[in-house]
């Protein structure tokens, strides 16, 4: 059955899109029933808008879970990539709807497509959204935490960025290079700029290095407005060397890298040394 195109709607807050199909319209809106009937009806669930976005894009990147789920049973393609390269999990991760994103790793989805110009990886999306239990789940099914975007770097360098501390932990937990650069910028270098005195701390306990340059020749602190509580604290850092314990604790953690927690747990050790080498 050839399904006849629909007028344009509106779509989120940009504004009228490029014309969409009844089952891109469905699909979107989360009505079910309709969605189900097209299908019995033989419309493609594949078909795609002049800017390649398929239906299970539209469904994907508003969290309806239902219509995702029916779209991949009639034959979706769970890996399909819209004119920006981003496939329906980049979607999911990227308003953070932690069933979709299951369901679509669930289905076969990739966690690490391949990246372009263009695209950012699904691990980035959750991190620039905040989005910390679709981190924890895309990690855990393989995403890689060294992902490098060409506009932001690493997820890492996207969750201090956009100021999100509980992506930071759970990034750095799972073994991120928490020294990792873009353009001479790392991840400190963002918090600094954030104001973001628990991040710093953070970072830096995790091996930050507080002296690090970025292409313009300025250290973290150099990006601290004077009397804040981020300069101080990057100050008392440049005048307060770590301790031994704290230098171990990072050269552990480095040499280990994403195998750190699962090494560590399995010590013979008191719980609150573990605690101590995993900082969780």
């Amino acid at each position: 059955m050839e399904v006849e195109t629909a007028r344009p709607y509106f779509f989120g807050d940009i504004g009228f899109w490029a014309e969409r199909t009844e089952v891109h319209k469905a699909a979107y809106q989360g009505q079910v029933s309709e969605l189900q009937s097209l299908i019995q009806s033989g419309a493609s669930v594949n078909i795609v808008a002049v800017d390649s976005i398929t239906p299970l894009h539209e469904a994907a990147a508003r969290g309806q879970t239902q219509c995702v789920r029916m779209l991949l049973d009639a034959g979706a393609q769970v890996d399909a990539r819209n004119v920006d390269g981003s496939t329906p999990l980049c979607e999911a991760c990227s308003i953070g709807n932690f069933e979709c994103v299951r369901l679509l790793l669930e289905y076969g989805a990739k966690v690490n497509p391949t990246l372009t110009s263009r695209t950012t990886s699904p691990l980035h999306e959750a991190c620039m959204g905040g989005n910390a239990d679709c981190v924890r789940l895309v990690i855990a099914k393989g995403a890689s935490l060294e992902a490098y975007d060409l506009y932001y770097g690493t997820p890492l360098h996207v969750a201090c960025a956009n100021r999100h501390l509980e992506c930071v932990k759970v990034l750095l937990n799972a073994g991120v290079r928490v020294n990792a650069a873009r353009l001479h910028e790392t991840p400190l270098h963002h918090a600094a700029k954030s104001n973001s005195v628990d991040m710093i701390e953070l970072l830096v306990e995790f091996g930050a290095n507080i002296y690090a340059r970025d292409k313009y020749d300025r250290k973290p602190v150099d990006y601290t407005r004077p009397d804040t509580p981020s300069a101080h604290c990057l100050q008392l850092y440049e005048s307060n060397p770590l301790s031994l314990q704290q230098l171990s604790r990072i050269t552990l953690r480095t040499v280990l890298g994403t195998k750190a927690v699962d090494v560590v747990t399995k010590l013979d050790i008191p719980n609150r040394i573990i605690s101590y080498l995993l900082y969780q």
